[in-house]
């Protein structure tokens, strides 16, 4: 699987710009590992509070994104617990914690989840209208919450465009039965490929492709112009954080913002 086209900032951080045809007020951006203050097993750019890192480790990390990104604002960070509940981000006010998407159409607001191994998926409205970003682990995305922001965006699904960031690939992600259970029993549609996403091996488990489960999802959904999905974090530990690597390790982000024009600044 091949690495990531890294774009570097001068003694700063890397990152891979998704490539995907949005409307030009539409920016997005996926941090790597490398450009931040961490040391040990949170170098170096770690952008997670909640992974035991020095706090002031991570504060910087997040201004120096801020900084090299030239972010409207700090993204809106969520508090993710691996379920579906979907919230907005308004001209003001923080999000409520407990969520793993995330929704704007406020230009200036940026959305961001955090990831070292589970999928992020970025969407935007083929207008410009309204961005979102959502985190799918197997847990949230079997229980629908790719399902949820589509339906919270408010958008036609033949009218949005999704990106799917970095996550852990078909060849190191091993689950348990209960895992193919989540998706095959719950299938309404598409069954065999839903099957073959899960692939037996010797241990009596099988090995789980996430993306391929998140594409199925999002065709469901009628959406069609389906971006990313070709790097596997737990592969390139020079590039990804990978918690079924390392285990103690950091968090990357994946940011989604509608850019402040002067046709929309004031609204």
């Amino acid at each position: 699987m091949p690495g990531p086209d890294v774009s570097p900032v001068a003694a700063g951080p890397s990152w891979l710009r998704p490539e995907w045809p949005v409307p030009a007020g539409v920016r997005a951006v996926f941090t790597l590992r490398t450009g931040g203050v961490s040391v040990g097993p949170f170098a170096s750019l770690n952008v997670g509070a909640h992974v035991q890192d020095e706090p002031a480790a991570v504060a910087e990390n997040r201004r120096r994104i801020t900084a090299a990104f030239e972010l409207p604002t700090e993204p809106a960070w969520l508090s993710q617990i691996h379920g579906t509940r979907v919230v907005r981000l308004d001209a003001d006010g923080l999000p409520a914690p407990g969520a793993d998407a995330v929704i704007t159409a406020q230009p200036g607001r940026v959305c961001g989840i955090q990831v070292a191994d589970c999928l992020p998926v970025l969407f935007a409205a083929r207008d410009g209208s309204v961005v979102a970003a959502a985190h799918a682990g197997w847990r949230g995305l079997a229980a629908g919450v790719l399902e949820n922001t589509v339906q919270e965006l408010g958008v036609a699904p033949a009218q949005l465009l999704a990106w799917i960031g970095p996550g852990i690939g078909p060849r190191h992600f091993e689950v348990g039965p209960e895992v193919r259970e989540a998706f095959v029993g719950a299938a309404q549609a598409g069954g065999a490929r839903i099957e073959a996403a899960f692939v037996p091996n010797a241990r009596g488990r099988y090995l789980c492709d996430l993306v391929a489960l998140a594409r199925l999802r999002l065709t469901a959904l009628g959406l069609r112009d389906i971006h990313g999905g070709s790097w596997c974090t737990f592969a390139d530990s020079e590039h990804f954080f990978s918690y079924r690597r390392d285990g103690r390790t950091g968090r990357m982000a994946a940011l989604i913002w509608l850019a402040q024009t002067p046709t929309n600044v004031g609204r």
